[in-house]
């Protein structure tokens, strides 16, 4: 069993190596750039910071456009999808300047005004930040394969996000109660029952 874990952890480093490589050779001055790394500081969903979202954004397109045999624009696909959420803000403060209450309808154009001043984009490049959002901006539609296929990569991975909390706030929830019901017990002395946390879908099987 060890072994097979080993090679399966082995298995999944070289495969993020390749797209972390992938990334670094079609987009190495967008990583680098300073306000590409000040989306460090704004947060996309959860815990999970613009700046992580849209490298895992690119890189789960390159699995997408791989698993699904397309032949696409690799360097356009990679720069439009680090791009497409670079508005360059923290959306959840209502009291900066520039505030949108719909922020999902504003920020690519956003995001397409800002990359705009700082790269020569494609028109590939353009579309792929200014339709991602697709359908909520209905009248946006994506023309290249490669903009469907970062509107994919980009709402797998919200969905992932969004998922994951909802689960830290069950958690939160389930400890809270954890918690309440130990200062009860200690107080009336009665020892506390165990309170279980859902395991997930397959936990506690054999690999």
């Amino acid at each position: 069993m060890s072994i097979r874990v080993s090679k399966r952890l082995e298995k999944r480093y070289k495969k993020h190596r390749e797209l972390h490589n992938k990334l670094k050779e079609h987009a190495e001055d967008i990583l680098n750039s300073e306000k590409f790394q000040s989306t460090r500081e704004h947060i996309q969903h959860g815990s999970i910071a613009v700046h992580r979202h849209s490298i895992d954004v690119a890189k789960q397109s390159l699995l997408i456009a791989k698993a699904l045999h397309l032949k696409v624009n690799e360097k356009e696909m990679v720069r439009g999808a680090l791009l497409h959420d670079y508005f360059l803000y923290d959306w959840h403060d209502a009291e900066r300047e520039n505030f949108q209450k719909w922020h999902g309808f504003h920020h690519p154009g956003i995001a397409l005004r800002n990359a705009n001043e700082d790269y020569d984009l494609t028109d590939r490049e353009k579309d792929i930040i200014e339709k991602h959002m697709w359908p909520l901006t209905l009248r946006h539609v994506p023309k290249y394969k490669e903009s469907w296929v970062v509107t994919m990569a980009d709402k797998y991975c919200s969905a992932l996000e969004t998922l994951k909390l909802r689960k830290g706030a069950a958690k939160e929830y389930i400890e809270g109660k954890r918690k309440n019901r130990s200062n009860i017990d200690e107080a009336s002395g009665v020892e506390a029952p165990e309170v279980r946390e859902p395991q997930e879908a397959g936990a506690g099987e054999d690999e």
